[in-house]
């Protein structure tokens, strides 16, 4: 079992930045790989970013260039750095393991970008 809790939500100005952090009940390394969604209301989650072990980053489009996955494996935990922000990144953000077909999940972090 791994459990994994966010934390460094919360509400910022358009064009502004974010780290969310997610840390991991077990070595982060053992996981493998791990991953972002987020879910906005009335919209599907959707994977934002992806790291595997090898450092090995996706992104998806409307992210890329803005948003940035890494990990720190001596600290079980990964990280989202979110610069440039938008009202569309509003949404409720969850650090996942493994990140294509997710079998632990976050309660999830509450992202709000006011224009």
């Amino acid at each position: 079992q791994v459990q994994l809790e966010e934390s460094g939500g919360g509400l910022v100005q358009a064009g502004g930045s974010l780290r969310l952090s997610c840390a991991a009940s077990r070595s982060v390394f053992s996981i493998n790989a791990m991953g972002w969604y987020r879910q906005a209301p009335g919209k599907e989650r959707e994977l934002v970013a992806a790291i595997n072990g090898g450092g090995t980053t996706h992104y998806t489009d409307s992210v890329k260039g803005r948003f940035t996955i890494s990990r720190d494996n001596a600290k079980n935990k990964v990280y989202l750095q979110m610069n440039s922000l938008k009202p569309e990144d509003t949404a409720t953000y969850y650090c996942v393991a493994p990140p294509l077909k997710p079998s632990y999940w976050g309660q999830g972090t509450q992202v709000t970008v006011s224009s």
